[in-house]
C-alpha cells in the first residue's frame, strides 16, 4: 500500500506539521494545559510516556500506508495545542483505464480524526481552519471521493462539531469497535463528498471570514 508522503499545511491561525517524537513533551503539556472533561471519549495522552506511545502508533500506522498524523500548532504562540490526522486510507482497486483512478499514489477515500485541542484551543477558528486545510488538501491535492469523519455516538459535542462543518450525517455503525472508556462502542458515522465540498468549502471560509 502507498505510503502518503507528508506535508505542512499551513492557514491564518493554525498550521498542521508532521506529527514527530520532538512534539511529545509538546503534546503532554497541551493535553494538561486544563480540565480534561472534553476528552471522555478521545484518546488524548495524559504522560509523557503515553504520549510517546501515541506518537509511535501513529508513526507505525503511517509506515503502513494507514494514516497522515499531525501535531496542531496555533500559528499566533507557536506552541502545539493537540493533534489530528488522515486514518482509515483506502487505496481502491480499479481497473485499467477507468477515469476515476486518481494515480496509484492518491487515496480514493479518507478520513479525518483522532482529533483533539487543548481545552484554551477548543471551539475556536483553530479547529476550523484545521478542519477547512485538511478537507482541501484531501479533495484538491488527492482529489478524493469521500472524506469520512466518525465520533464515538455518546459524543454529543463532536457529533454537532462535525454536522457545523457541512458533513452529512451517514448512520450508527453498532458495535463498531472498544471505546476509549473500554465498553463496545457505537460509531456515528458522517461523510463529505467530492461534489459536496464547493459548498463545505464555502461555509467553512465564511465561518472562519
Amino acid at each position: 500500500m502507498p505510503v502518503l508522503t507528508p506535508v505542512t499545511l499551513t492557514g491564518t491561525h493554525v498550521r498542521l506539521e508532521p506529527l514527530a517524537r520532538a512534539h511529545v513533551p509538546a503534546l503532554v503539556a497541551a493535553a494538561s494545559s486544563g480540565p480534561r472533561d472534553s476528552y471522555a471519549f478521545t484518546r488524548v495522552p495524559a504522560t509523557e510516556a503515553d504520549a510517546a506511545d501515541y506518537v509511535d502508533e501513529a508513526l507505525q500506522l503511517h509506515a503502513a500506508g494507514r494514516a497522515l498524523p499531525f501535531a496542531t500548532i496555533a500559528t499566533a504562540s507557536g506552541a502545539v495545542v493537540g493533534s489530528t490526522r488522515y486514518l482509515n486510507v483506502e487505496f481502491w482497486a480499479w481497473p485499467a483505464g477507468n477515469p476515476l483512478r486518481r494515480g496509484e499514489e492518491r487515496p480514493d477515500v479518507v478520513e479525518i480524526g483522532a482529533t483533539w485541542l487543548a481545552p484554551a484551543a477548543q471551539r475556536t477558528a483553530i479547529n476550523t481552519e484545521a478542519k477547512l486545510l485538511m478537507l482541501a488538501h484531501a479533495f484538491e491535492v488527492w482529489r478524493v471521493h469521500r472524506v469520512s469523519l466518525m465520533t464515538d455516538s455518546r459524543n454529543v459535542r463532536s457529533r454537532n462539531a462535525i454536522l457545523r462543518l457541512g458533513a452529512r450525517f451517514d448512520g450508527v455503525v453498532r458495535a463498531a469497535r472498544v471505546a476509549v472508556d473500554g465498553v463496545i462502542r457505537d460509531t456515528a458515522a458522517y461523510s463529505i463528498l467530492e461534489s459536496e465540498w464547493p459548498g463545505v468549502k464555502a461555509g467553512l471560509r465564511a465561518r472562519l471570514g
